[in-house]
């Protein structure tokens, strides 16, 4: 199976280009185009390289439904390092 992303994000008034990406990946790993999108997504989403609106589009989510599904690949809606949590909290 061979995946490519490629679309162009969009975001209010912005037009984010995006890089196209071609993976080989062998048959036996049973992963579709969408799963492998998500995978790709919730992991830039959680190191901060896409916000979650992007990470959505990218995968052709609404945010609500991304933000959803997050906890499937065991990445945190808030998306913030816990050293943050204690200056949080005062």
């Amino acid at each position: 199976m061979t995946l490519k992303l490629h679309q162009p994000l969009t975001n209010f008034h912005y037009l984010y280009f995006m890089k196209t990406l071609t993976f080989n990946v062998p048959d036996s790993f049973d992963l579709d185009d969408k799963e492998i999108a998500m995978l790709l997504a919730t992991k830039l989403y959680e190191q901060g390289k896409l916000s979650l609106g992007q990470a959505a589009e990218l995968v052709g989510l609404s945010k609500r439904t991304f933000a959803e599904l997050l906890g499937r690949y065991n990445v945190s809606i808030f998306n913030y390092p816990a050293s943050d949590l204690p200056r949080d909290i005062k």
